[in-house]
């Protein structure tokens, strides 16, 4: 085999038609070998002869795509000191394009024998772990290009690739649960008639299968144990050809962009899939174990962790940073994605130890010309000491926005004192985020999410029912702000389930009509349960993927969450572009301004109103003749306006309507309980009984006084 000197960037390995370059980081080691696998998992091994700036590399010009790999690192093992090379253990690329296999667990993983963490295990892991592969970089995109929907026009739908397709009757079981299955037509067309712009999906990138699940039948489902910053999941490939999951990656973006749907990635780069110090060696503690991880400064030999995982990257140091930027470059630049949501991304703004708006991370996306022009959202908040930073991330970034969560939830099970801030999540937070001189598109709304209890459980559940991930129930979230409505879980009470659904109905008003973004997890609007499970992180099963046999309710429910996502989507006043000015004074035609709060008797909200500790309904005027904001063309934007009528009380409560000046005649477009039916028209000053735990939505035209 010819070895050639190579470049020292890019890193990886990278393929250009005649040969394949390899590039790999690490300041402590003495010496590199780079293995090459054959199918018998025999290996060929090879000096990687030269050095710059503390990257090893060459050129081998008879390395093809499909080339399995890893590299052997020799130097220090002093973990007192920080210090974890062992030449026994076969290391993944971190910029592995494509990865094979799948770790079992075995001790000859770990750099310490079982039982004697101070042991040195020489073990070869070669048998045990996964290997890098050398993929083809070349697809036809065709004429793909990004949808580019504007913020303030997304709905974006959170899914998890097997979960949402593993049991659709018309998708081939050879498929299910694969990136096919995500293009599959079936799917595509349920996501358009949604009216979803933007699928996030939960995480893609190569993750750990944790071994103590397995012993317990059980698996990582969720997939937020990152090994690989720049492969997409292999487990997730219909082909089990190594390399091809990312030409099936790319061809389900192609699809889904053909579609006019973008595509989001949730990405985990806070921490690694390696654990703490007694968890296994598979890629960055043995290339150089100090210069990707956070360690105790006290004491090195344990890493300091923010994230629950057993270690946090150190997000200081510039191979790292270099590491996280060349990941999200990719994804963007060759595997076209649209977007990212990190998770715990609080843990990337710790610099050093507190969390800081203007740390070197967010320093490099601002300034990027490819990351700082796609979507960019921040699970704002991780484990550490001030870690909850909701509306605390610079101004190009949009958060989930957990108080939306929280509140909404509040407001709809009856929590006293809850109507201020209600109001303020359904008009775009603007609280949280207009000092720092963002829009309402700072805000992801969202009512559930993949973590907690689905929406069908939100409402038939006041307590979690974890049994089945065997950790005694000790597990997920024990304060959910949930309501069971009357009964714990299934039951066949008729008044009990009239009321789950129009909660359900409730909840997708509130989260589609408010101001900001909202998300909506993957099966909601189909009704899906976990039976109240809400933390089905291990749940790799019928538990946890969504069922697509649906009963007439469910298809009912189906049919009113596409009608809203309509609604919202058709009128510019339900997404507007800028906070509510809320002054008599910027007003449109009728001089009543942008948006007026109204008590159920159709008098503006006072002080007291607000603060009444028992106060449960009102009324909110949306003025679309003074949205005062242009399109994307400059042209002024006139719509429709709306009556938003809330009744969160135990109870039926009169709503008289406003006068005149606000609209002569008003026609109901949702209800959620029985105040009017939809398609009925009632005049200025009418009283309607609003349903108890119920939303009216009413409209008129413009001008149509």
């Amino acid at each position: 085999m010819q070895i050639w000197p190579g470049r020292p960037y890019p890193l990886g390995a990278t393929y250009d038609g005649s040969g394949t370059n390899f590039a790999v980081f690490s300041e402590v080691a003495e010496r590199i070998e780079l293995c090459l696998i054959a199918d018998d998992g025999t290996e060929e091994r090879y000096d990687l002869p030269e050095v710059d700036a503390y990257v090893w590399h060459a050129y081998l010009p008879d390395v093809h795509p499909g080339q399995r790999y890893g590299f052997r690192v020799h130097g220090p093992y002093e973990p007192a000191s920080g210090l974890r090379c062992n030449p026994a253990k076969l290391l993944l690329d971190p910029y592995a394009k494509a990865i094979h296999g799948r770790i079992d667990g075995d001790q000859a993983l770990y750099s310490y024998d079982f039982g004697d963490p101070d042991s040195l295990n020489t073990d070869d892991s070669a048998a045990h772990t996964m290997t890098s592969v050398v993929i083809n970089p070349f697809f036809d995109w065709g004429h793909d290009r990004p949808p580019n929907h504007e913020y303030h026009e997304s709905v974006i739908y959170e899914a998890h690739v097997r979960g949402l397709t593993m049991q659709h009757p018309d998708i081939p079981e050879e498929l299910r649960g694969t990136y096919a299955a995500m293009a599959h037509p079936v799917i595509v067309d349920h996501l358009v008639e949604l009216g979803i712009t933007a699928v996030e999906l939960m995480p893609v990138h190569q993750f750990v299968n944790d071994p103590t699940l397995q012993e317990r039948g059980l698996s990582n489902y969720w997939g937020y144990n990152t090994i690989g910053f720049f492969a997409p999941h292999n487990g997730y490939a219909a082909s089990t050809t190594p390399g091809m999951q990312v030409q099936e990656f790319k061809q389900m973006v192609k699809t889904l962009h053909e579609a006019d749907i973008e595509v989001i990635l949730d990405v985990v780069y806070n921490h690694t899939a390696e654990g703490n110090h007694l968890g296994p060696t598979l890629c960055f503690r043995g290339l150089d174990n100090a210069a990707y991880y956070r360690l105790v400064d006290e004491d090195p030999a344990h890493y300091y962790d923010t994230t629950g995982t057993g270690n946090s990257l150190l997000m200081r140091h510039p191979h790292v940073l270099q590491l996280l930027m060349d990941s999200m470059r990719y994804w963007v630049n060759e595997m076209h994605v649209d977007g990212f949501r990190f998770d715990l991304a609080a843990t990337l703004a710790r610099q050093f130890h507190e969390v800081d708006r203007l740390s070197a991370f967010f320093d490099l996306v601002q300034q990027d010309p490819v990351i700082s022009q796609v979507k960019l959202i921040a699970e704002p908040w991780d484990l550490g000491e001030g870690g909850y930073q909701v509306g605390g991330f610079p101004p190009l970034w949009s958060e989930w926005n957990g108080r939306f969560r929280d509140t909404v939830r509040d407001f709809w099970r009856g929590e006293p004192a809850t109507l201020g801030e209600f109001a303020s999540r359904l008009s775009g937070s603007a609280d949280l985020y207009e000092h720092t001189g963002r829009r309402p598109i700072a805000s992801i709304n969202f009512v559930t999410a993949h973590d907690g209890f689905t929406l069908a459980d939100l409402v038939a559940y006041n307590e979690k029912h974890n049994q089945a991930n065997g950790e005694g129930n000790n597990d997920g979230e024990s304060h959910n702000r949930s309501w069971n409505c009357g009964a714990e879980g299934p039951t066949k009470d008729k008044s009990v389930l009239a009321l789950r659904r129009r909660q359900q109905r409730n909840f997708l008003t509130t989260l589609l009509l408010s101001q900001g973004v909202p998300m909506i997890a993957h099966g909601d609007e189909l009704g899906r349960t976990q039976q109240g499970n809400n933390n089905a992180y291990c749940q790799d099963n019928e538990l946890a993927w969504v069922d697509w046999g649906l009963s007439a309710q469910n298809r009912a429910h189906l049919d009113f969450t596409r009608r809203i996502v309509r609604l919202r989507r058709e009128h510019p006043v339900l997404h507007r572009r800028r906070f509510f000015a809320g002054r008599p004074d910027h007003g449109g035609e009728s001089g009543l301004g942008d948006i007026a709060w109204l008590s159920p008797a159709a008098g503006h909200m006072t002080d007291s109103d607000w603060s009444e500790q028992h106060a449960r309904a009102f009324q909110v005027w949306l003025n679309g003749e003074a949205i005062a904001e242009p399109d994307m063309r400059g042209e002024p934007v006139v719509d429709d306006s709306f009556l938003l009528l809330f009744n969160a009380a135990a109870n039926g409560v009169d709503f008289v309507l406003p006068p005149e000046s606000f609209g002569e005649r008003w026609t109901c477009v949702l209800d959620t309980g029985r105040a009017l039916g939809e398609g009925r028209t009632v005049p200025a000053g009418a009283t309607l009984t609003l349903t108890e735990w119920s939303t009216l939505v009413l409209t008129r035209k413009v001008n149509g006084r």
